[in-house]
């Protein structure tokens, strides 16, 4: 008998995911954009990456920024079409076309505030919002980022490093653009966009996960389940060092239960080993909160 060979068929994303992701990463492009326009470029701060050349050599030459900042991208377009995927490139070119097309139509309106540290702190929140929405829902906003991850392939840095001394090269050619104020905004800038992305890729309901090891496992997650209506898993654990079979407890909450859990294991048992860490995103299963009475 000839073995027949499995052929995995994907399956394609519904017309209805389709509409909700390009929604928001037209949405998230166009904040960007608004971030640049009308904040960050008239008062002569920038963003890190292609961008940041982009907003640069716009200055330098005075030709418009979208024009830059569509062209400079497209290599990087290629790249991830070959080396990441479709999707991600198809989404990606998207996006960076109503960046392009946005700061082109927003480039005649005036600034909103022209006060350094408004301008800093707003246009940093607005222009993460916008980021972190784009990456979301499966694209990027900026070439660099693409190019660190081909980088980080071939080399022992990671991604982060990698952009981290993009950024720095570009902060310094900044200060001799514009001045050093302007590239030590920038900096701030670029910092408070990162957090903001790190918010808009864990949602402001973070959940966190939680693992549990007690001999009281039983009471435990019968009180977890009660008093705060969320499901609980039992998982099989062995000691390592003493070779004992161990009953794990694992569920998932949110920020503010936090406490909660902390005294519901303290309450049965004072020694119980506790782990909880964050989870940037919670599908499926039976995480939705039971109503508790």
């Amino acid at each position: 008998m000839n073995a027949q060979k499995v052929v995995k068929v994907h399956k394609k994303l519904p017309l209805k995911e389709k509409i909700k992701r390009f929604s928001f990463i037209t949405l998230g492009a166009i904040l960007m954009a608004v971030s640049l326009e009308l904040f960050l470029v008239p008062n002569k701060l920038l963003d890190g990456g292609i961008v940041g050349i982009s907003i640069m050599l716009s200055h330098l030459l005075h030709i418009p920024l979208g024009l830059f900042i569509f062209i400079l991208n497209v290599p990087f377009f290629f790249l991830g079409y070959k080396q990441i995927g479709k999707t991600f490139a198809i989404s990606t070119l998207y996006a960076i076309l109503i960046l392009s097309i946005g700061t082109s139509l927003l480039h005649p309106v005036p600034p909103i505030v022209d006060e350094k540290f408004l301008v800093t702190i707003v246009g940093g929140v607005i222009l993460g919002l916008g980021v972190g929405l784009v990456i979301r829902y499966g694209g990027s906003l900026d070439g660099s980022e693409i190019l660190a991850i081909l980088i980080s392939n071939k080399s022992p840095f990671s991604v982060g490093e990698i952009v981290m001394v993009i950024n720095f090269f570009i902060y310094v050619a900044a200060a001799f653009v514009f001045n050093y104020e302007s590239a030590m905004y920038s900096v701030i800038a670029y910092f408070i966009a990162f957090k903001t992305i790190d918010i808009v890729q864990q949602g402001l309901d973070e959940s966190k996960s939680v693992w549990i090891i007690s001999d009281q496992y039983e009471e435990i997650g019968d009180a977890i389940n009660d008093r705060l209506g969320r499901g609980v898993t039992y998982l099989k654990g062995e000691g390592a060092y003493t070779g004992d079979d161990k009953k794990v407890i694992f569920c998932v909450i949110t920020r503010l239960e936090e406490f909660k859990v902390k005294d519901i294991v303290n309450h049965f048992d004072k020694s119980a080993f506790v782990a909880i860490g964050n989870v940037a995103e919670v599908k499926g299963g039976r995480f939705k909160k039971r109503d508790i009475h």
